[in-house]
């Protein structure tokens, strides 16, 4: 990891000043580093480590940040993991074109390298990224979100990418097809079980690092509420989605519905869920050959469920 760090800062380094300047910063703000993890460990649990691992993970972090720095444009949002986001310091404009700026560094590094397995893989990721996001604001609007549409949104817009992570993992230690579809079906597991993990955090309490009820205020459908919802008599799904469209930013409306939910066991089913994803991945893992790295493997996606923030 610490190899790396030099790497991605190398991958992103420009002449203009005030570009060099924001890429550092970045650099400096980088939170878990759990997607070039998930790279450098499938690499060393499927063949052997080579330097396209490095490639691949800047890779994957350069459009990844690309696409970070683009959505908090679009959400007008002025902080990410704690920090001022890009458009903050600097504005909308100079933020799209550091995207853009993160996101031909991406692709440069891939041709420059002739790695072009690991960009049709990373670059397939963010293409799914993108109909996930514009599905979930489709289906957002009506609040008709079910069980199945929610998957297919969670696994395009978060599991693709940590799926993509396994994948460029195996491809870049030179594993066959097979053996890269299995890693990208892991990640793809993980994935979703991450994302059910952090529909939970939004229950918890001010020690998660994420607002209670956030989600709700946001009107996000998440699996607990999906759940809830499909479990109510139409009378109170109606009322619920009511108080939803109308009071969502209030306090009181927002406890209602965290209660209502809790009482009508969306928690307890979520988490049943995230733990069947969680067994799947696990299962996949497991027909890996046995070493500290598939050991490793296992530590980081149990991490991922048992993470409060």
């Amino acid at each position: 990891m610490e190899a790396f760090e030099h790497h991605f800062r190398e991958s992103m380094r420009s002449r203009v000043a005030l570009l060099d300047k924001i890429t550092h910063y970045i650099v400096k703000r980088k939170g878990k580093q759990i997607r070039p993890m998930f790279v450098f460990l499938c690499a060393k649990a499927c063949g052997t480590f080579t330097e396209a691992a490095h490639h691949g993970a800047a890779l994957v972090e350069l459009l990844h940040t690309a696409t970070l720095v683009h959505d908090d444009v679009v959400d007008d949002a002025w902080q990410r993991r704690g920090f001022f986001s890009i458009n903050a310091l600097w504005k909308n404009k100079i933020a799209v074109l550091v995207g853009d700026y993160l996101l031909s560094r991406g692709l440069l590094l891939s041709l420059d390298h002739k790695q072009y397995r690991l960009l049709h893989l990373v670059s397939d990721a963010v293409r799914k990224m993108s109909e996930g996001e514009l599905l979930q604001i489709e289906k957002a609007r009506r609040l008709d979100i079910t069980e199945e549409v929610y998957y297919e949104i969670i696994r395009n817009k978060t599991a693709s990418l940590i799926a993509s992570c396994c994948a460029v993992g195996a491809a870049a230690s030179g594993a066959d097809e097979d053996r890269i579809e299995t890693m990208r079906a892991f990640g793809e597991k993980v994935g979703i079980a991450f994302q059910i993990k952090d529909d939970l955090l939004d229950f918890g309490d001010s020690e998660t690092g994420k607002a209670k009820g956030g989600d709700i205020k946001e009107r996000k459908l998440t699996l607990p509420l999906i759940h809830a919802l499909q479990q109510a008599p139409a009378g109170e799904r109606r009322k619920m989605k009511s108080l939803i469209r109308s009071g969502s930013d209030k306090p009181e409306v927002v406890e209602e519905v965290i209660h209502y939910i809790q009482k009508s066991g969306g928690i307890a089913y979520a988490r049943k869920a995230m733990e069947l994803h969680v067994n799947e991945a696990i299962a996949l893992l497991d027909t890996l050959p046995e070493s500290e790295s598939r050991e490793s493997l296992r530590a980081l996606v149990h991490f991922t469920i048992n993470r409060t923030s």
